[in-house]
């Protein structure tokens, strides 16, 4: 099936079938939240301090699907806190080492290697998809769960560095011989340096185009299970926040992330706004999420909406009370309908940004509340 054609098919399905029970759960959940003040990390570090999370303004907790048990659920419930799952999607760490057909391939049609700390794996290999969507079902059906949100949701790349690593991935055979039955496009016989060279040069664009698509039926596939088992459970997805110019448009162009498409599938997005992290002054938060808001239209009462993610995290360098209070304020910018910061520990551990977490979270509460 080309490309196109198969996008089109996806989309009319998802239309058909997903958005009657989308827009049902969606008219629901508006009216249920109104704002997110939330935290990512395990809440053991406040609830060490002996905090109920209510009294410093929190109303959800964002925690990585392995550190989720009952015992953490049921806490969370008894103060009142919604439970957000984060689903490590395209992390190939510790998979790929065992299951080398899932390694990515780059253009010289070697193994990838890790960048900087991230370990990606070929999105189209059949094994680790049945891998992780088995994971998301056992997930969804263990816990009570306000929503799961995708992260590591890009090819294999690393953007959250002041100078990202952006190689040219996947050329496996799996990728190969999939691009060419989607795209009706016929590769000439070689090795794979000779393939990947020949399709750069002759169909960049086709190529680009499928890499998205391949992204976006992540999510597409994502959101069917969740509307199979859990239908009021939303989607979100922690993203690179880079506009359509940044590094030559790599989002699109290497990470494969395409906004126009992912909007259909994708409930919340959670820009990683880790301005320290990124070499950028904290008040770039409030400029990128205000660009965000524009370039998706995003709207405080309506679907999808936009939740960042802001750094409170002293590594790189230290952030200091500040900083951290103007990043939070500017992850509420534009048309955010709510925060959360990495991480907990960060947070916990320092009474300043403690109090500074609270005003904001608590004036934001008051707001709301008028």
């Amino acid at each position: 099936m080309h490309s196109s054609v198969k996008f089109c098919f996806r989309y009319i399905l998802l239309c058909t079938t997903l958005c009657p029970m989308l827009f049902v759960s969606c008219e629901q959940r508006s009216a249920e939240i109104t704002e997110i003040r939330g935290i990512y990390g395990h809440p053991k570090p406040l609830w060490d301090k002996d905090f109920n999370l209510q009294d410093l303004g929190i109303n959800a907790i964002f925690v990585h699907s392995g550190s989720i048990n009952h015992d953490m659920v049921n806490r969370a419930r008894s103060e009142g806190l919604m439970v957000f799952a984060e689903f490590a999607t395209l992390n190939g760490k510790n998979y790929v080492e065992t299951h080398p057909e899932a390694w990515a391939i780059n253009e010289k049609g070697e193994k990838v290697q890790a960048a900087s700390w991230f370990m990606g794996v070929c999105p189209t290999e059949p094994g680790f998809r049945q891998y992780r969507f088995d994971q998301l079902r056992d997930l969804l059906l263990a816990y009570d769960l306000d929503g799961v949100w995708m992260d590591y949701v890009h090819w294999h790349a690393q953007f959250e560095e002041p100078e990202p690593i952006l190689p040219e991935t996947c050329f496996c055979d799996h990728c190969l011989d999939t691009f060419s039955k989607d795209s009706g496009i016929e590769i000439p016989e070689g090795i794979t340096s000779k393939k990947a060279l020949w399709i750069l040069n002759n169909h960049d664009t086709s190529w680009r185009k499928w890499r998205s698509e391949v992204i976006y039926d992540w999510t597409y596939e994502m959101k069917s299970i969740i509307k199979k088992i859990k239908p009021e459970v939303l989607l979100g997805l922690y993203h690179c926040p880079w506009n359509d110019e940044e590094f030559n448009n790599a989002r699109y162009r290497i990470l494969g992330l395409d906004y126009d498409l992912l909007k259909e599938t994708i409930d919340v997005f959670s820009p990683m706004v880790y301005h320290e992290r990124m070499g950028r002054e904290p008040n770039w938060v409030k400029e990128n999420i205000q660009w965000f808001s524009n370039r998706l239209n995003i709207k405080k009462d309506a679907y999808p909406k936009v939740w960042p993610i802001v750094q409170a995290y002293n590594n790189p360098g230290i952030i200091s009370n500040e900083e951290f209070e103007i990043v939070l304020k500017g992850g509420l910018a534009g048309g955010s309908s709510g925060v959360m910061m990495f991480t907990t520990s960060a947070v916990a551990e320092d009474e300043g940004k403690t109090e500074v977490m609270k005003k904001v979270y608590t004036k934001l509460m008051e707001k709301s509340a008028n």
